[in-house]
């Protein structure tokens, strides 16, 4: 058996996949639970045979016997929970955003209960936060009060307590983080998914609008990849605490900047919206390097010419459709 063995719900999407080449860059071997079947992001980032060496089971986090059955089977004894319906989706179906994102990690919790697993790393959202006129500054510390303005926002929320639950009344431990404006090669949906996109167009050559504007919290995918995974080795870790992500506090036109410098081709046609997110204008991560530790942190220039790059090679190889990847 393999302590590291890391049980991994969600990896088809964006940062589940970079978790996964993460972990697999460390050796370490991956379980992915997901009820999804397109590899695409994973084929994105990963080399076909690191992609040969996850052990895929599929089934549905809110079916809970599936769940605690996945983990037994494998072995793993760390869990990095990511599965979650984003934004516009919980907005379309609220019972089935329920199902998944609160019922789905009370799952996760009750799996770690049944096989003595005593520290889960799960995913909350900046979106617990309220709209920035809420708060007495820009940048809001880990201690801000929870506002949340959307039913993503609301279910985020419900884990955060159910994860305290846990602890209280079984011991489980547990980290949760909460990611603002993720972007990087994989990131194609949810409400702060335009960015990403606008790189994509640019690697392509073509323009882009951008959905969103103000400052935001920008964080490289592989950065919070790599937190996740620094907050799940932390097996010493006791408590139930959620913590935000910090990355680069940026208006939406230093990240235009930042496209037009990696793809000067596109100057002047990568554009955004003026209406900024009803969320803060960024989040401090101090409280959370406070707990784990120097925190991995990409600068926003470095990370979007990363990711143009990455997508201009993926595109010449024939490893993304770009009329796919936008559907």
């Amino acid at each position: 058996m393999n302590d590291a063995h890391t049980f991994v719900t969600g990896a088809l999407g964006c940062i589940g996949a970079w978790v996964t080449r993460n972990l697999l860059r460390k050796d370490v071997p991956v379980t992915v639970f997901d009820l999804g079947t397109d590899r695409k992001r994973l084929e994105l980032i990963l080399e076909p045979d690191e992609i040969a060496r996850i052990c895929f089971i599929r089934g549905d986090v809110t079916d809970t016997e599936a769940v605690e059955n996945a983990l037994r089977s494998c072995g793993a004894r760390r869990i990095i929970h990511l599965a979650a319906l984003q934004v516009p989706f919980c907005r379309a179906n609220p019972p089935l955003g329920a199902s998944v994102n609160v019922i789905g990690t009370i799952n996760i919790f009750e799996a770690a209960k049944a096989l003595g697993i005593d520290h889960v790393v799960y995913a909350s959202s900046a979106a617990v936060y309220g709209s920035g006129d809420e708060y007495d500054r820009d940048i809001i510390e880990n201690d801000a009060p929870f506002l949340p303005k959307n039913l993503y926002g609301v279910f985020k929320l419900a884990n955060q307590g159910t994860a305290q639950i846990y602890h209280q009344d079984y011991g489980i431990n547990s980290i949760g983080l909460r990611p603002y404006t993720v972007y990087g090669p994989g990131r194609d949906q949810g409400m702060t998914s335009t960015p990403t996109r606008a790189m994509l167009a640019a690697a392509a050559g073509q323009p882009w609008h951008i959905s969103f504007g103000g400052r935001n919290g920008f964080q490289f995918a592989d950065d919070v990849a790599k937190t996740f995974i620094q907050a799940s080795d932390l097996t010493a870790w006791k408590g139930a605490e959620s913590f935000n992500l910090g990355g680069s506090i940026a208006h939406v036109s230093e990240v235009v900047a930042a496209i037009e410098k990696a793809a000067p081709e596109v100057s002047g046609r990568i554009t955004f919206e003026d209406a900024p997110l009803a969320l803060p204008a960024g989040t401090s991560d101090r409280a959370l390097a406070d707990a784990i530790g120097p925190l991995p942190f990409t600068p926003l220039d470095e990370g979007v010419a990363f990711t143009i790059a990455h997508f201009r090679d993926a595109l010449s190889s024939g490893r993304i459709d770009l009329d796919a990847y936008n559907a």
